[in-house]
């Protein structure tokens, strides 16, 4: 998946230990017993632990009266919140938290573009240290969040100097893009496959490769335009933006299944910062890749 937390062992052992569905807390329910023959345990529930073996005392269980009985039953049931499992709502909250950080970043980057190379370099960092972490750690997300959004809006601010109107321009379509995967992912039109995997892989290969092949042309001045050669030949910028879109679509369909996925498994609720972080990284490059691609179009204003 998109969020390497999701598959790492950690989380997959935690799915089958009893913090999730199926395991071991399944086999503590209370049960029927009924002696064997000849014992003396005759038959009755036992409440939690293993079934009393023969020959045994059966431990007793208190006795309820049925208007006790009746209460406990006219209970709500346990909600995720309640057994400590992940949920929609704890993924949304967090994420809002996670983009709202950003945000309060970019309004200081904005102010302040000095901050978007730092802001850049420590993202950077705790993105990776993020993304390898067998556990999650909200803090270190909040940090890469305040630090991508000084990058951000640092970012955006030099764009908008040179083509006013650029940013607005940018998070209106991220936000539409996002909007639209979402509707197909919940309407079940995009979902995602073994072979969509290995195709997205591939071109994630290639991607990579492009962008440190530009990023040294760039820094040895073999090249001078603003983007290296998606800048110099403004069709092949186009063609790579587009590519580059497309994939950050993909990956938010990626982190759409992860989280049904981790949701329906009973994952353990300290996951949904996990979920928070993968969706706040793929929302960031793909405003990235926005914003190049309109600056390449308005190139000549």
């Amino acid at each position: 998946m998109a969020n390497p937390v999701f598959n790492s062992k950690n989380f997959q052992e935690q799915m089958h230990s009893g913090d999730g569905r199926g395991g071991a807390a399944t086999r503590q329910a209370p049960g029927w017993y009924q002696g064997g023959p000849g014992s003396q345990q005759g038959q009755g529930w036992y409440a939690g632990g293993q079934q009393p073996q023969y020959g045994q005392q059966a431990p007793r269980t208190p006795q309820y009266s049925p208007e006790q009985l009746e209460q406990m039953y006219a209970q709500p049931a346990a909600g995720p919140a309640d057994t400590g499992r992940m949920s929609y709502n704890d993924v949304i909250a967090k994420t809002i938290i996670t983009l709202g950080l950003v945000l309060a970043g970019a309004v200081v980057g904005w102010m302040m573009p000095a901050l978007m190379l730092p802001g850049a370099i420590v993202g950077l960092v705790l993105g990776l240290v993020n993304s390898f972490k067998r556990e999650p750690s909200p803090v270190l997300i909040l940090l890469y969040a305040a630090a991508e959004g000084l990058f951000l809006g640092g970012i955006s601010q030099v764009f908008e100097q040179m083509w006013p109107g650029i940013a607005v321009q940018a998070v209106l379509a991220t936000f539409c893009v996002f909007a639209v995967t979402l509707a197909l992912f919940a309407s079940g039109k995009w979902r995602v496959s073994a072979k969509s995997v290995k195709i997205f892989m591939i071109a994630m290969i290639g991607y990579a490769l492009f962008s440190l092949v530009n990023l040294f042309l760039m820094l040895f001045g073999v090249t001078d335009a603003m983007f290296g050669l998606r800048g110099e030949f403004p069709l092949l910028g186009l063609g790579i933006g587009v590519l580059a879109v497309f994939l950050a679509a993909f990956s938010l369909v990626m982190d759409f299944t992860a989280i049904t996925e981790g949701v329906k498994a009973g994952a353990p609720q300290k996951y949904s910062w996990s979920a928070a972080f993968g969706l706040t990284v793929t929302l960031v490059w793909l405003y990235v890749e926005i914003l190049r691609i309109l600056a390449i179009l308005r190139g000549n204003d």
